[in-house]
C-alpha cells in the first residue's frame, strides 16, 4: 500500500527502485497486489456492513451482513487479480506487435503497479453515498499518470515505440477496468444474483 501512495507522489524514483528489486510475478502478486486489496476490500467491507451503501432507485441506505459483504468482496478482489493477469497477458502481446522481447514477468509487473493507484482509490467507496464511478474516474487518472513513467522504465521499449505502447497500454487498461467496475457495481446493486449466491453460499459455509 505504501509503494502504491510512493508511485503517485514520486513515481520516478518508485518505478526505477521497483526494476532494481527485478521480482518476479509471483512475488509481486503475494507481497503487493493482494495485501494491497486485502486491505481495501475489507475497508470497503467494513463499511457496507457498520454504514451501508445508497441502493436501489431511491438511493436508500442498506446494510449489508457479514456474509453479503464477504462475498461481494472476495467476488471483486477474483476479479481484480483476473484484471491484472489478463492486462499483463495483453500487454506482452501488445509488445510483439512492436516486435519485442518483452517477458510476461516484466508485463506482470508494469501492470500489477501501474494499476495500484486504481485499487487505491477504493477507499472512497466506503462513503455510503459515493457513486462506484467517482473512484474508478480518480484512480483510472492516476494510475495513467504512473504508467507514464513505468511502461518505458519496466518494459524497455525501443525509443521510437514508447509512447505508441504507453498508449496503448492505457486505453487496454482503462477498458478493461473500467468493465470490471461495471460488473462490481452490477453486483453490489444485486443485478448479479447468480454470482452472488455463488459467493455468499461459499462465505455462509466458512461460518460468516
Amino acid at each position: 500500500m505504501i509503494k502504491a501512495i510512493l508511485l503517485v507522489l514520486n513515481p520516478v524514483r518508485t518505478w526505477d527502485n521497483i526494476v532494481l528489486e527485478n521480482r518476479n510475478y509471483l512475488s509481486v502478486a503475494l507481497a503487493f497486489l493482494l495485501p494491497l486489496l486485502a486491505i481495501t476490500c475489507a475497508a470497503e467491507g467494513y463499511a457496507l456492513v457498520h454504514w451501508g451503501k445508497a441502493h436501489g432507485p431511491v438511493k436508500a441506505i442498506k446494510k449489508f451482513s457479514t456474509a453479503e459483504a464477504i462475498s461481494y468482496e472476495a467476488f471483486q478482489c477474483v476479479l481484480s487479480v483476473a484484471l491484472v493477469f489478463f492486462g499483463a497477458k495483453l500487454l506482452k502481446r501488445i509488445c510483439e506487435t512492436f516486435h519485442g522481447r518483452q517477458s510476461f514477468q516484466q508485463a506482470f509487473r508494469t501492470v500489477a503497479y501501474g494499476l495500484s493507484p486504481l485499487f487505491l482509490m477504493r477507499l472512497l467507496d466506503m462513503l455510503t453515498h459515493m457513486s462506484p464511478w467517482i473512484p474508478w474516474c480518480i484512480g483510472i487518472a492516476l494510475s495513467i499518470a504512473v504508467l507514464y513513467h513505468g511502461v518505458p522504465r519496466v518494459m524497455q521499449p525501443d525509443p521510437p515505440q514508447a509512447f505508441g505502447l504507453y498508449i496503448t497500454t492505457v486505453i487496454m487498461l482503462a477498458l478493461a477496468s473500467g468493465a470490471v467496475r461495471f460488473i462490481t457495481a452490477c453486483a453490489l446493486a444485486g443485478k448479479l444474483k447468480d454470482v452472488h449466491t455463488l459467493f455468499l453460499d461459499a462465505a455462509k459455509r466458512l461460518g460468516f
